[in-house]
């Protein structure tokens, strides 16, 4: 059974800084893309950033050049560095996954794409 558990959100001031973690199990994802995703109270999940089997990330406008998203096969693990956080960017978090049909293809910015979603972590931006 694919589990994806997501940890490291938390409370932060603007301008800081948090690395959140997204660890698979049941299955190995080195050869498939991954992505992030996240929603506000009151709005509709989003897009954040994708990476794909070979570690290339494609990134939402509100966040390029501010966050990065890294993988580790190894551990079966994806993370993501934010950095210069805005109070926008406050969002329960989720780190998503595709089924075994997607092997090798890159990961796209529709969270239809992805069938298996961990449980989300909560950031928080105070101004």
């Amino acid at each position: 059974q694919v589990q994806l558990v997501e940890s490291g959100g938390g409370l932060v001031q603007a301008g800081g800084s948090l690395r959140l973690s997204c660890v698979a199990s049941g299955r190995t994802f080195s050869n498939y893309g991954m992505g992030w995703f996240r929603q506000a109270p009151g709005k509709e999940r989003e897009f954040v950033v994708a990476i794909n089997w070979s570690g290339v990330g494609t990134y939402a406008d509100s966040v390029k050049g501010r966050f990065t998203i890294s993988r580790d096969n190894a551990k079966n693990t994806m993370y993501l560095q934010m950095r210069r956080l805005k109070p926008e960017d406050t969002a329960v978090y989720y780190c998503a996954a595709p089924d075994e049909q997607r092997r090798l293809q890159d990961p796209v910015a529709v969270a239809g794409w992805y069938d298996y979603w961990g449980q989300g972590t909560q950031v928080t931006v105070s101004s």
